[in-house]
């Protein structure tokens, strides 16, 4: 290395470079996001804590879904709301390699979790005789520890690869969070291994999951055309089309950032695409998954009621 190479203490976030009155006008709306989405997932999960009829596996796997939405919003979301009034839009690289982590961490967390869902509702549907069976709670703790144990291990791998890497200049990073393809691109030395690295994870974590899905879903789907109650057959269908969505945009727009070659206009379609996971994933999972459903209206019915006394 060359010796009169100044080393980066900090990055600057480049974020959507819009007008002033559009980034006002954008604060505002991605705060409602924001907040929405957290008491969405706050009282989802506080509502499965507090009401043991919800205690059962497939709600077991949205609390955990509910923490990891938080979380991930809680992680991008406040620097990105704060760069869009300030013009000091400077982080220090280690707050910027923790962002980094923990949101590869949440992201694969998450990828893992939806798989876990799958399985349950495979088995709710497919199995409904052997459902208490092999759904049992130690099964469900298990596949919860391991999703949470993969997308941590995996995202302490990837960040260990970045830090091996120098970074000399220059700090601009363009993106509104310290996302790891954007931090990748200010190395100042062969970043090889971790693109490697990243397509195998994507394939991984990504491709292979989601063919999982994929066959579950597939699954009920065709048990669900078995059942002769015309009116049974349409909320089956309903709760796992809707679930789908979710799924395919989750890890759609994950395989498009992670998987599809590099590009001019790439940069600035994948901050969108970015957005779907800090602010309108964290409101659909409430919607998709709970709010919808009939024991969660319940719950939060019967909660209100013991307050209001």
């Amino acid at each position: 290395m060359g010796g009169n190479w100044s080393w980066v203490t900090e990055f600057v976030l480049l974020g959507f470079r819009l007008s002033a009155e559009t980034e006002v006008l954008l604060f505002w709306v991605f705060s409602l996001l924001y907040t929405v989405g957290l008491l969405a997932n706050g009282t989802i999960f506080v509502l499965i804590c507090l009401d043991h009829r919800l205690h059962t596996p497939m709600y077991f796997f949205l609390s955990h879904l509910a923490i990891i939405d938080m979380s991930f919003a809680s992680n991008n979301v406040p620097k990105m709301l704060a760069n869009l009034v300030t013009q000091n839009r400077a982080i220090s690289f280690v707050p910027c390699i923790m962002q980094t982590f923990l949101y590869i961490a949440f992201a694969l967390t998450e990828c893992l979790i939806l798989v876990a869902m799958s399985y349950d509702r495979y088995v709710a549907i497919c199995h409904p005789l052997q459902y208490t069976v092999i759904m049992s709670w130690s099964v469900c703790t298990v596949l919860a520890a391991t999703s949470w144990s993969c997308g941590f291990v995996l995202a302490l791998i990837h960040v260990m690869l970045l830090l091996r890497l120098p970074f000399c200049g220059p700090r601009e990073v363009n993106h509104f969070f310290c996302e790891l393809l954007s931090v990748l691109e200010l190395a100042c030395a062969d970043t090889w291994l971790n693109e490697v690295v990243i397509f195998a994870a994507s394939v991984f974590i990504l491709v292979g999951p989601l063919c999982l899905v994929l066959v579950s879903y597939t699954s009920i789907l065709w048990t669900i055309l078995k059942i002769q109650s015309v009116e049974g057959r349409r909320k089956a269908f309903s709760t796992c089309s809707s679930h789908l969505c979710v799924v395919g945009f989750f890890f759609g727009i994950a395989m498009v950032i992670y998987m599809v070659p590099e590009s001019s206009q790439k940069k600035e379609q994948e901050k969108i695409l970015s957005l779907f996971y800090s602010l309108f994933n964290p409101l659909l999972n409430p919607l998709i998954y709970s709010l919808r459903n009939v024991q969660v209206k319940d719950a939060l019915c019967r909660v209100l009621q013991v307050r209001s006394r």
